[in-house]
C-alpha cells in the first residue's frame, strides 16, 4: 500500500472516530459553514448559516462539489467539522433527512469532472 494511500486512510479513521465519539451529535442543532482561508478557485463556497445540522450536512454532501470544499468546515455547537467528518455523519443511520437517489452514471460522471478539475485548477 502506498503511503498516500496510507495517509489518507489515517485521516478517515481519525475522522471516523471523532465523529463516533460524539455519539449525542445533534442534528438538530444550528450549524454553520465556514469556507477555507484560500482566495484560489472560482468554486469557493460562501459562508452559510443552516437551522438544523442536518441541512448543513445534506448541503455539503449532496450541492458542493469537493474541490470547492478544501478547507471548509462545519461547527455545530462549538465543535469543528472537517469534510471527513462531515461524510461520516451523512452517512451515519441516525442522519435524520432522506439521502438524495444518486444514479451511478451520474455520481461516476461527477467525480471525474472533480478530479480533473483537481488536476487542472485552471478549468
Amino acid at each position: 500500500m502506498s503511503a498516500e494511500v496510507q495517509v489518507v486512510n489515517r485521516v478517515r479513521d481519525q475522522a471516523r472516530n471523532r465523529a463516533e465519539g460524539v455519539e449525542g451529535f445533534d442534528y438538530n442543532a444550528r450549524a454553520e459553514l465556514f469556507p477555507s482561508r484560500s482566495k484560489k478557485g472560482r468554486n469557493r463556497i460562501t459562508y452559510k448559516r443552516f437551522d438544523t445540522a442536518a441541512e448543513a450536512i445534506r448541503f455539503v454532501v449532496e450541492d458542493v462539489p469537493p474541490p470547492a470544499l478544501l478547507g471548509a468546515y462545519l461547527e455545530v455547537d462549538e465543535a469543528r467539522y472537517g469534510l471527513p467528518e462531515i461524510q461520516y455523519l451523512y452517512e451515519r443511520a441516525a442522519y435524520p433527512l432522506k439521502r438524495r437517489e444518486v444514479d451511478p452514471a451520474v455520481a461516476e460522471a461527477e467525480a471525474a469532472a472533480a478530479a480533473a478539475a483537481e488536476a487542472d485548477p485552471a478549468v
